[in-house]
């Protein structure tokens, strides 16, 4: 595998030589980024469709609509309310994603409202005395919680897309939080998971376990700390929660009980405009996410090492056994190289080349795996299966492809007393130790290293496809299988699947390390898994993978259809 490590040193070597390293978008936040030719869509749907992983968040996303808002206003009402109804995975104390799409004038931007990491970061709180991750102070309590990005990305979105006051598109969360809804079997379960952790934190025990245990099936449930803050939010904006009331409270209770927020830290706390990663595979034109996202960077890798193929004409075992070595590929460079782009510089000309993608190609056996051990050897763990995502297309063709997350499942346990804010876990998600793999089994270099106010990477990888004759809105939650679900989703569009056989399809995940398959149980017959593995692929069964949401719209009919995953029983995708 010589050749492998060769050719990347040599084109490396080869792209720099007459350029910088490129740094994507490190400008400042009220500046647009400046994004590819307009794609504009000669047609409107004239309904809209939206699907998440609650019918409480995507009825909210319509009732939105209905008041006249847009696709933009929706993704605010969802995401405000799967903060109420699924804190498990997403809420306002942690951050999101998205890349939009206006249909007026087919402007295209990644919106990053990504954690950041305090000014008084120090890596030694992460480290035990032997120098190994201290996980625990990585995923629970107030260290392990980077700044909120959701409230100023919401803020952000009704300021500069959406045409509804903040407050109306909030509304529906608000009304919720203050006058209750029911637990489903979800967020109980994940609360009884969490149950130990969640004792540790007096403001945590009064809000998830009421009269002293988790929540019951049937139960009403109110959360009116958390109502307070939105409407906060909701009147004031970005200064509502990053300032005043709100922000006193957060940093009097992360200090409280050992953490290092300040109130800088808050209201420096700025949202990002980027330019979305493109790229045509197939006659398929794919906008997706760029760094502080890894997903973006690896699915295009991935995606151009496969365009050299003819997958159509190759039988299952052949054609998963392409995507399984170019996602190998993909997570090496991952590993390797990406970051916050504000802080480090990546050769993404490299990465995102298709004369790069040709190279690896040329390393891919048609029938024999590549051992990860031949390249540089680290240690993985399991993949992790959290975070949420939600898809909208609104009457007039505005799409909002929308990921958010708290990182693990509740965040980091800790809810800020009198805010009913849980903060997320995202420090996590630093490479607190090179090369050595954070909860979700991913590994990382000295680019993704923790520093005052730095993005942590993430996989989230909100998408667009556009084709000839039909639009889909694709993204997953999952951890690290994030990237590898998104592109199974994202090859399942182009084979003519429509939203429903690709949320539901069966899934199959690589990420260099551990070298194995992950495999959703069903996803190949005995033939193919058979054959995978006589060409020395190591299969191995697991569950549960994340619930994608998909929107997709037929250009020839005008038709929408909205699916959420089957796997999760409580999510709608909906047309109206």
């Amino acid at each position: 595998m010589k050749c492998l490590l060769n050719w990347r040193v040599t084109l490396l070597g080869l792209l720099l030589s007459g350029s910088v390293a490129y740094a994507a978008d490190s400008r400042p936040p009220a500046s647009p980024a400046a994004a590819p030719a307009a794609h504009v869509i000669d047609r409107r749907p004239g309904h809209a469709g939206i699907a998440s992983a609650n019918f409480h968040a995507t009825q909210a996303g319509l009732d939105v609509l209905a008041k006249g808002g847009n696709a933009f206003d929706a993704a605010i009402a969802v995401a405000a309310t799967l903060s109420v109804v699924e804190p498990e995975s997403s809420g306002i104390g942690g951050g999101f994603m998205a890349v939009l799409h206006r249909a007026g004038d087919g402007r295209e931007v990644f919106i990053d409202a990504r954690e950041t990491a305090v000014a008084a970061v120090n890596l030694r709180d992460y480290l035990n005395p032997d120098g190994s991750p201290n996980r625990d102070n990585a995923l629970n309590g107030p260290l392990s919680a980077g700044i909120p990005g959701q409230p100023a990305g919401l803020a952000w979105l009704a300021a500069h897309y959406g045409k509804l006051p903040l407050k109306e598109s909030l509304a529906p969360a608000i009304r919720i939080a203050r006058d209750g809804f029911e637990p489903d079997r979800r967020l109980i379960g994940a609360i009884t998971d969490r149950e130990k952790d969640i004792r540790r934190w007096p403001a945590s025990v009064a809000k998830y376990l009421p009269n002293g245990q988790p929540p019951l099936a049937g139960q009403l449930w109110r959360d009116p700390d958390q109502a307070r803050t939105l409407e906060l939010l909701g009147e004031h904006g970005f200064d509502g929660f990053y300032r005043g009331e709100t922000a006193s409270r957060l940093v009097a209770a992360v200090r409280a009980a050992g953490g290092n927020w300040t109130a800088k830290d808050l209201e420096s706390y700025q949202v990002k405009e980027r330019t979305p990663i493109t790229l045509d595979y197939r006659g398929y034109r794919v906008v997706t996410a760029p760094p502080a996202s890894s997903g973006g960077v690896a699915v295009a890798e991935i995606l151009n090492i496969l365009s050299g193929y003819d997958l159509a004409k190759l039988d299952e075992a052949h054609r998963t056994h392409l995507i399984i070595e170019a996602m190998r590929r993909a997570f090496r460079d991952h590993n390797d190289y990406l970051g916050d782009p504000d802080f480090v510089q990546m050769p993404l000309d490299m990465l995102l080349s298709p004369y790069y993608a040709a190279g690896l190609r040329q390393t891919i056996l048609a029938d024999k795996a590549t051992p990860s051990s031949m390249l540089p050897v680290s240690a993985g763990a399991e993949p992790g299966m959290h975070t949420t995502h939600f898809s909208v297309i609104d009457a007039d063709g505005n799409i909002a492809s929308v990921t958010l997350t708290v990182n693990y499942t509740m965040g980091s346990t800790f809810v800020a007393a009198g805010t009913g804010v849980l903060l997320n876990d995202e420090m996590d998600d630093f490479a607190l130790v090179p090369n050595k793999p954070n909860v979700y089994g991913l590994l990382g270099s000295a680019a993704n290293a923790p520093a005052p106010g730095k993005r942590m990477l993430s996989s989230m990888t909100p998408s667009i496809v556009f084709g000839k004759d039909r639009v889909g809105v694709i993204g997953s939650p999952g951890g690290s299988t994030i990237i590898t679900q998104v592109l199974e989703g994202i090859l399942a569009f182009i084979d003519g699947k429509d939203a429903a056989g690709i949320a539901g399809q069966k899934r199959f995940h690589h990420q260099y390390m551990p070298d194995r398959v992950d495999v959703e149980p069903g996803a190949f017959d005995a033939a193919t898994a058979d054959a995978l593995t006589r060409m020395g692929h190591t299969l191995k069964e697991r569950n549960p993978w994340g619930y994608m949401n998909v929107v997709t719209w037929d250009l020839k009919t005008n038709k929408l259809d909205a699916a959420s995953d089957p796997r999760r029983e409580s999510g709608l995708g909906k047309v109206q």
